[in-house]
């Protein structure tokens, strides 16, 4: 059991801690509830792009990262479609060089010219050497694209092209900054060896007097229901030929997303899972296949990708994975091949709490989401599940008409082919 204190300061900042003797360390994590969805489509890629641009100093702290490596200890950040985090540990007796830090870019990031343009040709050629120049780098744009018509999620984290990223002014970041780098609507936890009493009073001294400059509430469109299958196939320059199929699935935060979740993994968690057994050891259709879920936020996706084998057509992969696909919808699972995929996920979750910083930003993502004790009952929710709950699952997400089909074949001088 997890154990943490909860509060909401007067300017909104929500503050959870959780105490742990056990390290000499201390976790300060601070997630901001803004990710690539809350983009413009004319301005993609500017939440990640911001990402890096928060360690780029103020004037009290000009270097980011040099005070907390002499202090002994790392930070790092992350984007997704929904968050972004940023999370720093250093030894316990450092806590307050951690907040005032945090604090400080939070209120006077100082955003100089020549770094904002420095930063700009990272992120640029992060997108080149990930996306563009990277075997199946670009996947997740075609799946998107196809998946999404409506929703932000249509385009991936790192944007919809480096041309939006190139384009982006130093006015358009410090309007990113003024709405949505403030008190309320951030989320800051410290986890680790601290005192409660004095955490809460130096997070007073340097959050306490913070102000919300310039809220802002965007307006994040629903997908609605897909009601007919998508296609696409493309040629690029790769080895060997991919199958990729997507499906929409419940939100993180729904009940429904759990037995979605166990679907993936009865599907393709470990070598005895039933597309690895069937479709690569026993017929021999596909070198590698993966099943996963991306857990976003808002309405998210099941994604099946598999590698098909020399001589396999796509077509051939597809039926054969539609075959197994079929068969959890029309055939209950036996209880225990349910209990030992559950049992394997929730081994997961507490390996995934075994550390304060671990720890920290679970807490901080389940308050993004509504409701930090998930951290304590996840487990229960997992072990609640049943035979039934995970064919309904089924019967409710593969469908064809809520899948979006991506070949993905060597090149051949072909373009891309759409069909909706």
């Amino acid at each position: 059991m997890i154990q943490f204190t909860r509060y909401v300061m007067d300017n909104g900042l929500t503050v959870l801690l959780h105490r742990d003797e056990s390290t000499p360390l201390v976790v300060v994590n601070m997630l901001y509830k803004v990710g690539s969805k809350h983009e413009s489509i004319r301005k993609t890629g500017l939440a990640h792009l911001f990402e890096h641009l928060m360690f780029t100093g103020t004037e009290a702290v000009p270097d980011f990262d040099l005070p907390i490596q002499r202090a002994g200890g790392e930070n790092n950040a992350f984007t997704s479609n929904d968050i972004t985090n940023y999370y720093s540990w250093a030894p316990s007796d450092n806590l307050e060089a951690l907040l005032f830090m945090e604090a400080d870019r939070m209120a006077r990031l100082s955003l100089d010219n020549e770094e904002f343009e420095i930063q700009k040709n990272v992120v640029v050629e992060e997108f080149y050497e990930t996306t563009i120049d990277e075997p199946y780098g670009d996947m997740w744009h075609l799946i998107s694209g196809m998946a999404y018509h409506r929703h932000p999620y249509r385009w991936p984290v790192i944007g919809k092209r480096p041309e939006d990223i190139r384009k982006v002014s130093h006015l358009d970041a410090a309007k990113f900054y003024r709405h949505h780098y403030y008190p309320q609507n951030a989320i800051l936890v410290v986890s680790g060896n601290f005192k409660e009493e004095r955490a809460r009073k130096l997070i007073k001294k340097h959050f306490g007097t913070l102000i919300n400059p310039d809220p802002h509430s965007d307006s994040i469109p629903k997908e609605g229901v897909q009601r007919k299958q998508r296609r696409m196939t493309v040629h690029r320059k790769v080895l060997v030929q991919a199958l990729y199929m997507a499906f929409h699935i419940p939100a993180r935060y729904d009940k429904d997303f759990y037995a979605c979740d166990i679907l993936s993994d009865l599907l393709a968690s470990g070598r005895s899972a039933r597309l690895y057994e069937i479709l690569v050891r026993q017929k021999k259709l596909f070198t590698a296949i993966d099943a996963y879920t991306n857990g976003t936020s808002d309405e998210g996706l099941l994604i099946i990708d598999g590698r098909l084998s020399e001589g396999v057509t796509p077509e051939e992969g597809e039926a054969a994975v539609w075959e197994i696909l079929e068969e959890l919808v029309i055939k209950p699972v036996e209880e225990r091949e349910l209990q030992k995929v559950i049992n394997k996920c929730i081994t997961t979750l507490v390996f995934s709490e075994y550390n304060a910083t671990n720890i920290a930003m679970n807490l901080a993502y389940f308050e993004s989401i509504g409701n930090a004790d998930l951290i304590n009952s996840e487990f229960e929710i997992y072990q609640q599940l049943t035979v039934r709950d995970i064919r309904r699952a089924a019967e409710k997400v593969f469908r064809k008409s809520n899948s979006s089909i991506l070949y993905y074949l060597s090149a051949n001088g072909h373009g891309a082919n759409l069909v909706h």
